[in-house]
């Protein structure tokens, strides 16, 4: 039986400014059990730190999936409790744990107003929220369904004559629907329609993957966590370019994000491409603190720290400048009004391509391993690898 599909925010504009950022902050899988278990209280203080912190400069906050180990009312109450303090427009996926009674009646109860799948417009970003569950069986049996992939179908193209970035937001990886046929039509679109960003859940770990043309992105889980400490990521798109960074709960504040130039493991045929082209660098960052930014530097190589101007339309810091067509480093460091600091760096390069066998699998086959300074250690710790069987 078809149902009704939402096509929220379908009047976008034809014209846009293509110089916007997108960001959010994303929350792993929560998992929640009962009150007062580790979990909770972390959710408890990543909102808290949020609603300090992350109220300028972050467009929504994402929940993958797995919100309720049980998908059980009593588990969404504690969940709805602590989300009701959350300052951030908020966007929640089911996940297969949410599935476990075969149906998202609990889930829609207690969170959501409005049905999935769902799109809207960010800074000239057209997100796509997908529901990967309630078509399948339960369990791992993901799937999308005919009346949800035809929906997609139509979002993409129009998004893609309207020259909009486009990120996607769903469970697990492309590649995990159950149905073969089904991923490889996913998989193809994504591929179409140069979908910039996939944000997911699912995996229990931190991960980064890069075939070419999209970044897939998983956030360590808030509960059943194997890897280190719980926390945050926070993600962007800023023309072309996809930023990714993780923040430990534990660790202090302020928090800083360079958007622009990609590093060169996140580096696509087209951002290299433009990258190229470019005379300059635009070097760009995000930055929070409660206490307000004093004031943001950036530096290439082992040059000297170099000033940057904020930008309050974009509620950005950047600065133009010269860098050399070989790799490079490129560290960007905020300071706030209590004198703390905090430093992003990464590696770019004018010249750096891409390789050119990489293809479109929807999955982690195209992983960029470890970075430990963003806290990817390459363990895949998690139910779906090498960790315990939740």
């Amino acid at each position: 039986m078809s149902r009704e599909l939402n096509n929220t925010d379908a009047d976008c504009p034809t014209k846009v400014e293509r110089d916007d950022i997108a960001t959010w902050m994303h929350i792993g899988d929560l998992h929640l059990t009962e009150a007062g278990q580790p979990n909770h209280l972390a959710l408890r203080e990543l909102i808290a730190q949020a609603n300090t912190h992350l109220t300028q400069g972050i467009d929504f906050a994402v929940l993958p999936g797995d919100n309720a180990d049980d998908g059980i009312p009593e588990q969404y109450a504690i969940l709805r409790s602590e989300l009701a303090k959350l300052k951030l427009p908020l966007h929640i996926l089911p996940g297969d744990h949410d599935f476990k009674s075969r149906s998202l009646n609990a889930f829609y109860a207690a969170l959501c107003d409005e049905r999935l799948p769902k799109a809207i417009t960010v800074n000239s970003c057209r997100c796509l929220f997908l529901d990967f569950v309630s078509a399948g069986k339960g369990g791992p049996d993901f799937r999308l369904g005919p009346d949800q992939l035809e929906w997609l179908r139509t979002e993409l193209e129009q998004a893609t004559r309207q020259h909009l970035a486009i990120a996607m937001f769903a469970h697990a990886y492309p590649a995990g629907l159950a149905d073969a046929s089904e991923a490889e039509v996913l998989i193809g679109l994504i591929e179409q329609h140069n979908v910039l960003a996939f944000d997911m859940g699912h995996t229990h770990y931190n991960e980064l993957a890069n075939d070419g043309k999209t970044i897939f992105a998983t956030t360590r889980s808030t509960g059943q966590i194997e890897e280190g400490p719980a926390g945050f990521s926070v993600m962007a798109i800023d023309q072309g370019n996809v930023s990714w960074r993780f923040k430990p709960l534990e660790s202090g504040w302020p928090l800083v994000l360079i958007t622009s130039p990609a590093d060169h493991r996140l580096a696509t045929n087209r951002t290299a491409f433009a990258n190229a082209a470019a005379p300059r660098t635009m070097i760009r960052a995000k930055a929070w603190s409660g206490e307000g930014i004093e004031f943001v530097e950036c530096r290439i190589g082992r040059g000297p720290w170099m000033s940057m101007y904020f930008d309050s339309q974009r509620h950005a810091w950047q600065l133009e400048c010269e860098t050399p067509t070989e790799i490079c480093s490129i560290a960007v460091r905020a300071t706030d009004k209590r004198g703390q600091s905090d430093e992003d760096r990464i590696e770019t390069s004018k010249t750096f391509t891409p390789p050119e066998n990489l293809a479109a699998e929807g999955s982690d086959q195209h992983s960029i391993g470890a970075w430990v300074e963003k806290h990817i250690f390459g363990t895949q710790l998690g139910p779906n690898r090498n960790g315990k069987k939740w």
